[in-house]
């Protein structure tokens, strides 16, 4: 693709986004694929254009909100092209957890994204926690569509706060209940002292 190309993909990108109110049917569009775009989504949540941060912040919401994965990577959708980019960890960072009730009584944890997400962590919208290289847990909770958000460590920190002990698959665990389910976000280090008497 030439650069000519890139930035008419990029201009074709910005109008569909303006396009209507909330966010973009982008699952419902199936146009060509029309080549990668030099756009990085660090591990920070910031993104990079050929190497220069994008420092609009509305910019960077409106390519959020068209941004779609797919079986073969991420890609900023328009109903008539689709452009590859590359993203590093996941595309979106929680930056933000409230623990609320809802009108059941429930617990209900709801999370704000760097790019203005709101998201319910439910059964739908699973908390999971993987293990970086390093040993470190990177804790993730699903925003739409496959798309994915890593929980900035001190909004981790206050789920850890809040977690309780709970078996889940036979094993003692650490877990918060959100939407009327349980996620687990380590081991129970009681559960090490003896067997589990519960």
């Amino acid at each position: 693709m030439s650069q000519a190309e890139r930035v008419l993909g990029l201009d074709g990108v910005i109008a569909a986004a303006k396009e209507g109110r909330g966010l973009p049917p982008v699952h419902l569009w199936n146009p060509p694929h029309c080549g990668d775009i030099d756009i990085v989504i660090k591990p920070s949540g910031l993104w990079f254009h050929e190497g220069t941060p994008i420092g609009r912040e509305g910019l960077v919401r409106l390519f959020a909100s068209v941004l779609r994965k797919d079986p073969d990577g991420f890609h900023l959708v328009t109903p008539v092209e689709k452009l590859r980019i590359t993203v590093e960890d996941a595309p979106f960072v929680a930056i933000r957890v409230d623990a609320q009730v809802d009108a059941a009584g429930q617990p209900v944890l709801r999370f704000l994204t760097n790019v203005g997400d709101e998201v319910e962590a439910c059964a739908d919208n699973p908390i999971r926690v993987a293990q970086a290289p390093d040993g470190e847990p990177r804790p993730y909770v699903h925003v739409r569509r496959g798309l994915e958000a890593l929980i900035a460590r001190p909004v981790f920190y206050e789920l850890a706060e809040l977690a309780e002990p709970r078996t889940i698959d036979g094993v003692r665990v650490m877990a918060v209940s959100s939407g009327g389910a349980w996620f687990a976000i380590g081991l129970d280090p009681a559960s090490e002292s003896g067997p589990d008497e519960a």
